[in-house]
């Protein structure tokens, strides 16, 4: 049985649920519905795919909906400080099975700050959650700079992960957004981090990037291309080879031996996506990659020197 590590898993709260369905996302990112979690479930699946432990995130839309008429953030930073309490009391009762990267309020800086730093001093979180974009606002944009420093200062693991894009009311042609749209927005949400120079800026943060690198081993040495047209040449590629990568979705059989054409197999990380994508869905897909030839030299568990223990030395300490 194997002992993975699961970074891209998420928690629902009914509270949380509540407030998206209050704010028109009854159905998130097209999807049909939030779907119901609990921790009960969540170990259950946990204990028949071989999953040792999970980092809990929160999933798109995130928990800012808008301003209020004052242009204040007050109800997104009451909801990220909801659903981190949640996150931090789950892992207060399981610690050794249990991490929580904390969500932030963005596009609001002053109050993401102040979450970090509460998130951290105080709850004690493993990682930050961050979205591709928030209102149209992609992370490179310079009014995120102050937050790009702080987790840089902390060393933080930002796992990364899509939501709808601006425009998607057109681009989307009515279908569900994460069937393509999400993976077009992690593709350009690090392309820009890589070619606006935010990786080199910010080295103390771990980006994980989710679903296998998503449209980036394909798209990779075009945009190397490209820099060298524009004058300003970046091996894009090698960029993204020092970044980690979730295998959540469908990594086989195409994207997973793309993503490692430009990373190596100890850049990788398990991800149920639970419970967006359904438990048997999940255990279907782990069942492939338990079998998988291409992670032969692959650790995504939390042995001593894999991706997993480098990034989350709490929960590994807790597997020893």
């Amino acid at each position: 049985m194997t002992q993975w590590l699961d970074v891209h898993a998420h928690y629902v709260t009914d509270h949380y649920a509540a407030v998206c369905r209050a704010a028109g996302h009854e159905r998130p990112d097209g999807m049909p519905g939030i779907p119901g979690w609990s921790v009960e479930s969540a170990r259950e699946l946990m204990e028949s795919t071989g999953v040792a432990a999970a980092v809990l995130s929160i999933s798109s839309p995130g928990v800012h909906f808008g301003s209020d008429s004052l242009g204040r953030d007050s109800a997104a930073r009451d909801l990220a400080a909801h659903v981190n309490d949640a996150g931090a009391a789950i892992v207060t009762r399981a610690p050794e099975r249990f991490g929580v990267a904390a969500v932030l309020p963005l596009p609001d800086v002053d109050g993401a700050l102040a979450e970090i730093a509460r998130a951290y001093d105080q709850l004690g979180a493993d990682a930050v959650a961050m979205k591709t974009n928030y209102h149209g606002r992609y992370l490179a944009d310079p009014e995120f700079d102050a937050v790009l420093g702080e987790l840089d200062r902390r060393g933080a693991v930002a796992l990364l992960h899509p939501t709808s894009p601006p425009g998607w009311e057109v681009t989307a042609l009515g279908r569900p957004r994460p069937m393509l749209e999400f993976l077009f927005d992690t593709t350009r949400c690090v392309l820009d981090l890589v070619m606006s120079g935010v990786i080199t800026r910010y080295p103390g943060i771990r980006w994980v990037i989710p679903h296998a690198g998503a449209v980036l081993p394909a798209v990779a040495h075009r945009a190397s291309l490209f820099t060298a047209i524009t004058g300003e040449p970046m091996d894009v590629p090698a960029a993204l080879g020092r970044l980690y990568y979730d295998l959540a979705g469908l990594p086989l059989p195409i994207e997973l031996p793309a993503l490692l054409g430009i990373v190596g197999p100890e850049r990788l990380l398990y991800g149920s996506d639970f419970p967006f994508t359904p438990a048997p869905a999940v255990a279907a897909l782990a069942g492939v990659l338990a079998q998988a030839p291409e992670l032969a030299g692959a650790q995504l568990g939390l042995t001593p020197g894999s991706a997993g223990a480098q990034l989350f030395p709490r929960l590994a300490g807790r597997q020893v």
